[in-house]
């Protein structure tokens, strides 16, 4: 393997699954590793703290490198994240990086170790060349991306940029527009009975049953609004859960519901088209005794104006790589909807697909790893050609 192949190896052996799933061990390692290969190349890097561990295991930090440019009031940053999901249901070993017909395997290959690896040696190719790029650079290695974006909010308090690139899997197109996210639970309370007598009681699942039937109704005219570059907005009800045992009325049930926005929509609109079909179902059902909870994840939809600086740069280098340089959007969330919102100009550029992202065979294209560093790399030479004197 090439270096950048087994810089991906060495991170694809560490196992980072977030810490709120399964226990996992978090970013810590990660960290300690990304430092590492910084300091052996003279790079400065520095830790900003985000979860305190409160002395239980070691804080959960994000690890900034920095390589300064010829004009430090401008700066670019290339932002990854280092956790991953849970390995439960990977058919594949997830910490023992293979390699077969150009790809290689493992949990966070995809999602988004080979995005991260590839941005490292872009600044590290740019440091060993001997090469000063135009501007300010940071990468930024952040955490908790794949549970509650805590590492990339803490990023943005601090930070001041010009433009940003998060390595997500793009198949190595431009996106420039994803959806949002909003999920939250609802609750159904009825009365428990024994089974034989089921007058005594209030059946919490026949309720539930009631709702989720609307919420299916209501979602196909989600398919009559589409977004150009997002197409439609979806909603799924994905988990449900009530009752005791088989010979109970069950007395309260519960759902998980995950919405995902477009940027024509926000958060509080949408919640409270929600508010209003529960309402309805009240008074349709008089004895219904159902409540939402407050939402446990949201995130409004984001796009980047096309005629930005960095839209534009990757364009044009992608072009000059031979690579389709149409935008696209993408179905889902990341940490450029964050950056966004701190008034950075940010589009999501990667190697792989979604499609492999998370799965129980998780690869990457080894291939599309050397084409994405060699992008970031671009990137950061051509962004101030394209920035507004």
């Amino acid at each position: 393997m090439n270096a950048l192949s087994s810089t991906l190896a060495d991170l694809i052996r560490i196992n980072s699954v977030n810490a709120f799933y399964d226990n996992g061990p978090g970013e810590a390692e990660i960290a300690r590793y990304v430092e590492t290969f910084f300091a052996k190349r003279g790079i400065e890097t520095w830790r900003q703290q985000v979860i305190d561990a409160n002395g239980a295991i070691e804080a959960r930090s994000n690890v900034i490198a920095r390589l300064p440019g010829v004009d430090s009031s401008r700066r670019i940053v290339l932002e990854a994240h280092m956790d991953t999901v849970s390995v439960q249901g990977m058919t594949i070993p997830p910490f023992e990086p293979t390699v077969d017909g150009g790809l290689m395997f493992g949990r966070g290959s995809c999602d988004t170790k080979a995005g991260l690896a590839g941005m490292m040696h872009a600044v590290a190719a740019l440091k060993e060349q001997g090469t000063i790029p135009p501007c300010d650079v940071l990468l930024a290695a952040v955490v908790d991306e794949e549970f509650s974006f805590q590492g990339v909010t803490t990023l943005c308090k601090e930070l001041e940029a010009n433009a940003a690139i998060v390595a997500e899997p793009t198949d190595l197109r431009v996106a420039i527009a994803s959806k949002g996210v909003l999920r939250w639970r609802i609750h159904a309370h009825g009365k428990s009975a024994h089974s034989s007598k089921v007058y005594l009681g209030k059946n919490a699942i026949y309720h539930m049953a009631r709702v989720v039937l609307a919420f299916e109704q209501d979602h196909a005219a989600l398919a009559l609004a589409p977004h150009a570059l997002l197409g439609a907005a979806s909603c799924n009800v994905g988990k449900i859960a009530g009752g005791v045992q088989v010979n109970f009325v069950p007395d309260n049930c519960v759902i998980e519901i995950d919405r995902r926005l477009l940027p024509t929509e926000s958060v509080p609109e949408v919640w409270k088209h929600y508010e209003h079909l529960i309402d309805r179902l009240r008074r349709e059902v008089p004895e219904m005794d159902v409540r939402m909870e407050e939402p446990m994840l949201l995130d409004d939809a984001w796009t980047v104006e096309p005629s930005s600086a960095i839209v534009m740069t990757a364009q044009n280098v992608l072009s000059g790589m031979g690579e389709n340089d149409q935008p696209i959007g993408v179905p889902f969330g990341s940490d450029a909807s964050k950056l966004g919102r701190a008034g950075i100009p940010t589009i999501i550029f990667g190697p792989g697909s979604i499609d492999q992202a998370h799965a129980a065979v998780e690869y990457i294209d080894l291939q599309q790893v050397t084409r994405a560093s060699e992008f970031y790399r671009r990137c950061v030479l051509k962004f101030t050609e394209f920035c507004i004197q």
